[in-house]
């Protein structure tokens, strides 16, 4: 007891080695290969494009759109675990829970396209804590449009 085994060695090298290895990967060089970048946008333009772009895993989410939507689920999920503990059940926020879980990916995914990674690296949140302080991170970036040399000389030319 109070000994480290190949046991223990193993699950820290899983939890804080493989997910250094995502993070600390640079992003490919070049233009953002997801599209052009997104308009900034309000709070109700972002709750709308929230909702209109509910599956649409494609493009990219600006940090407005993106904070501010996550500033509306918070807010309604305060209420709705208040309505809940009124009802005395989970039935509501088990509803709204299920209900923006597929927007929420989809808009996440798009906020990682804006700064040119791929939309699987929000599975780095389950590895707990450099996953998720990296995820965190990332989402405050800003925009991701680097220009390539080729690209700066054909404007010259």
């Amino acid at each position: 007891m109070g000994s480290f085994s190949i046991w223990h060695w193993l699950i820290v090298l899983v939890l804080i080695g493989l997910p250094l290895i995502f993070v600390l990967r640079a992003p490919p060089a070049g233009s953002n290969r997801f599209g052009d970048i997104p308009p900034p946008m309000s709070f109700t333009e972002a709750i709308s494009s929230f909702f209109q772009n509910y599956a649409n895993f494609s493009g990219r989410a600006s940090r407005s759109e993106f904070w501010y939507s996550y500033l509306f689920i918070f807010i309604v999920g305060i209420v709705v675990v208040i309505v809940d503990a009124v009802l005395n059940n989970e039935i509501v926020s088990s509803i709204w829970n299920l209900a923006i879980l597929l927007p929420t990916l989809a808009m996440t995914t798009r906020r990682l396209h804006d700064i040119n990674r791929s939309g699987w690296h929000q599975l780095l949140a389950g590895l707990f804590p450099i996953g998720t302080i990296a995820l965190i991170v990332w989402y405050c970036k800003k925009s991701d449009d680097t220009v390539t040399m080729s690209e700066i000389e054909r404007v010259f030319e």
